[in-house]
């Protein structure tokens, strides 16, 4: 057996099993996994090092979960889906969601609506989503999402993109990923074969903490990365996790070292049973402060907010703006200093 297939079988994926391994309250675990299953692959559990840590706190369930201001859909996907699992909000773009399963499940995902749940996967849900991608001629880029698309077989991940190779008017394909951070071991010579067939590809992944960074997830980015896919990352903001200057310096060094570009920085969603997992707005904006001038360029990564109601990503950055006039345009620098510049050109367009 293929060793990412014995951490699946042996995944902790039941109350009972998460008391085995730890010192938690098993009823209070089963009621929360009523609400929002626990599933944490052997791996992942090993980069636990005590109860409360920042990997313990985005899978081992919090009783916090069961009090919430949250919502189910707190994006409106559904509401941007003509066809089951299709979600067409950006005119050239379309997400399309073909997987239930993760490698593990965080507590605070945004679609924890459907992620464990069988039933939010029909039979003919990629006949479908390929029929209404080949029927709008204006999306060129998919991103192929979950659940985690990385979590099935060799033959239907090979299926899904050459159903949408075949798409004439498709010119990019991403998939948006946690396999490469929470199983690296699934990240194989034959799985980088097939992905590689299929360029122009890129993959998102999504690292949170610098400790999801070892010997295993470096191999796995190394394998994708040789095969000619360009990773991105999109990390979430979450308080006790990473919401601290310091730790999001050393996790965006840490992702250029083992070639993965930062791209997202994301404000926690409005998620039913995510509350104590969101941070103020000002944390996110110090932490974008504290990146710039002290960090490559290359790894600091857009600061963005998922709007509610299917609005869209918005950027969000610290403002460098002092003041400005027509003459001339005052800017912050990243060491507080102040700098002017000319706010029009020199140059006389009617000399």
């Amino acid at each position: 057996m293929e060793e990412w297939k014995r951490l699946v079988r042996d995944t902790v994926n039941t109350p009972e099993k998460l008391a085995a391994a730890f010192d938690v309250d098993l009823e209070e675990m089963r009621r929360i996994h009523k609400e929002f299953p626990i599933r944490i692959n052997p791996y992942y559990l090993s980069l636990i090092e005590e109860p409360g840590d920042p990997i313990w706190k985005q899978v081992v369930p919090d009783p916090r979960e069961l009090v919430s201001t949250g919502v189910e859909d707190p994006l409106h996907e559904e509401d941007d889906s003509e066809v089951p699992n299709v979600t067409h909000r950006y005119p050239d773009r379309a997400l399309f969601y073909v997987n239930y399963m993760c490698p593990i499940y965080c507590r605070f995902c945004t679609r924890k609506r459907k992620v464990g749940d069988p039933h939010s996967i029909s039979e003919n849900n990629i006949e479908i989503g390929l029929a209404y991608i080949q029927a709008h001629p204006e999306i060129r880029d998919v991103i192929i999402s979950g659940g985690d698309p990385l979590m099935l077989t060799d033959k239907k991940i090979d299926m899904i993109l050459g159903g949408l190779r075949a798409i004439k008017h498709l010119e990019i394909i991403r998939i948006g990923s946690r396999v490469p951070v929470t199983l690296p071991q699934r990240i194989t010579p034959e799985l980088c074969a097939i992905l590689k067939r299929h360029h122009p590809f890129y993959i998102n992944t999504h690292f949170n903490h610098p400790r999801e960074i070892t010997p295993e997830t470096e191999k796995a980015c190394g394998m994708l990365a040789d095969a000619g896919i360009p990773l991105g990352n999109q990390t979430v903001l979450l308080k006790g996790v990473n919401d601290d200057p310091a730790v999001m310096v050393e996790l965006m060094k840490g992702l250029l070292r083992i070639r993965v570009k930062p791209y997202y920085i994301y404000q926690a969603d409005l998620v039913v049973g995510t509350d104590h997992f969101r941070t103020a707005i000002k944390t996110g904006l110090d932490i974008v402060a504290a990146l710039r001038g002290h960090i490559s360029g290359m790894g600091v990564p857009h600061y963005v907010v998922d709007a509610p109601g299917g609005g869209g990503k918005i950027a969000l950055i610290p403002d460098p703006v002092v003041s400005f006039d027509d003459d001339e345009i005052r800017l912050r620098n990243y060491e507080g200093n102040v700098y002017s510049y000319p706010s029009t050109p020199f140059f006389d367009e009617d000399w």
